[in-house]
């Protein structure tokens, strides 16, 4: 049995990558912090494909929180074999219009949050000497996107510590690495306004927005035996924008 935790997995990339995961023989914990309901469904369509897992609410900028999911997690299966550090949040504000609030906000559950699961879930793969975690960045952390200081800087953090992880956790035969997608069709795109979404997808080479199914593609195989050899490295998958 290989276990996956995925954060933030009850809709858009994380329940790709809870599905994908599931499909490639993981049992599978969803974490949410308010979608319950999605959180059930992801479960649902993950049981009906002959897969297995549980779902697990936690808000992952809370380290007692954290704490306690991955003890549940051991508790019911032993074992974590891989995190997907999923669970984010973007609110675009211009620097003048930048408040206090979304700062904290973006800080807590994008930088805290992805080191207090990282940190974790670390704790539990030292025992077998063996693990995979993969930090979701952006491809906002390589260019500048207007309105995105906060966002981008965050993102740019995971990138920076994803590399550091990766060394201090690379003798304990754990690998760390991120993905950073461009415009993926997810609930956060639907907020754009559709003038403006019409400017990225002419400014895309490939010509079109990204699937969450093509992030958990990459997910999948940066799990797999096929890079066991890869740590510390950030994949930009954008379809060329940041070109």
């Amino acid at each position: 049995m290989k276990v996956a935790v995925i954060t933030g997995a009850s809709r858009g990339i994380g329940r790709a990558c809870a599905i994908r995961l599931a499909a490639d023989g993981y049992t599978v914990v969803i974490n949410y912090s308010h979608s319950e309901e999605q959180a059930k469904e992801v479960l649902n369509d993950i049981e009906k494909s002959g897969g297995s897992g549980m779902t697990c609410r936690a808000d992952v900028s809370d380290l007692k929180a954290v704490k306690a999911m991955m003890r549940e997690v051991i508790n019911t299966y032993g074992q974590i074999d891989v995190l997907v550090n999923n669970a984010g949040v973007v609110k675009d504000e211009y620097l003048f219009m930048l408040n206090s609030d979304t700062l904290d906000r973006c800080m807590d559950i994008n930088v805290k949050g992805y080191l207090y699961c990282a940190q974790q879930a670390a704790l539990k793969m030292f025992r077998k000497k063996k693990g995979v975690i993969v930090n979701m960045s952006s491809v906002s952390s390589q260019m500048a996107i207007a309105g995105q200081s906060v966002y981008s800087a965050t993102k740019g953090a995971v990138n920076s510590m994803t590399r550091t992880m990766a060394k201090e956790l690379a003798p304990y035969g754990i690998r760390v690495n991120a993905v950073a997608p461009g415009f993926i069709e997810t609930e956060m795109i639907d907020s754009i306004p559709e003038d403006k979404r019409e400017e990225y997808l002419k400014a895309i080479p490939l010509g079109r927005l990204g699937k969450a199914e093509d992030v958990a593609n990459v997910v999948s195989m940066l799990c797999s035996d096929c890079c066991a050899y890869m740590t510390g490295q950030t994949l930009v998958l954008d379809g060329g924008l940041s070109l």
